[in-house]
């Protein structure tokens, strides 16, 4: 084979669940079905993948933002909007971006009950916007926990029902959260710590510790 055969080969991707190393504490695992689907190819380690998925999610803020100001509530808890949302934040890193979870994970519902589900988090939160139900943060707070509880997404589920409570603020005119002020929700440490045992608190329906840690 010539150097000219050789160089119009596909180059080989190196990473794989070896490279990217343990998952943080609580996190849903890639596998290696979701890692076939990467779109960058120079990505080689966790921390590759890191800065990518941070550029995209930067590049989706503004236009999820606009969408949050214009369209109000409505538009936020919209079950489109959410799988549009997670697309805008993934859609240059993962080709699965913005699709429903079709596995069994360590954390979520049954793949056959997210659609149903995921639709009753958000007409429920829907209810509690338009009857004033809780306290703002709150409100705010519970959509997140709800979401993430389901667990929509192959993956990015966290960053996105986050983002998606932020939105919420936003379109009524409210601060966006702090989540933790400062420290990274996606690695190991105490603040990711803070925040597990939170929402751990918010699964027994006290949401008091998760609104603290969200407002900081």
């Amino acid at each position: 084979m010539s150097a000219t055969e050789g160089d119009d080969q596909p180059s080989q991707r190196t990473f794989n669940l070896r490279t990217i190393g343990p998952d943080p504490d609580g996190a849903t695992p890639l596998e290696e079905e979701d890692l076939a689907d990467l779109i960058p190819e120079f990505v080689a380690t966790r921390g590759d993948l890191n800065v990518v998925e941070f550029d995209n999610i930067a590049k989706a803020i503004p236009w999820a933002s606009d969408q949050a100001r214009r369209g109000g509530p409505a538009r936020v808890l919209g079950y489109s909007f959410l799988f549009a949302l997670h697309r805008r934040m993934f859609e240059d890193v993962w080709r699965w971006a913005g699709t429903q979870r079709r596995r069994g994970t360590n954390i979520g519902v049954d793949p056959s009950q997210i659609a149903m589900l995921t639709k009753q988090a958000l007409d429920d939160a829907i209810w509690w916007h338009n009857n004033d139900a809780f306290d703002v943060d709150e409100r705010a707070v519970r959509i997140h926990r709800r979401l993430v509880a389901v667990h929509p997404f192959p993956n990015g589920n966290g960053r996105c029902t986050r983002l998606l409570s932020d939105l919420y603020l936003t379109s009524i005119g409210r601060p966006i959260f702090t989540w933790g002020a400062g420290g990274s929700l996606d690695e190991d440490g105490d603040v990711r710590r803070r925040y597990l045992e939170a929402l751990h608190a918010a699964d027994s329906d006290d949401h008091g510790p998760l609104v603290a840690f969200a407002r900081a």
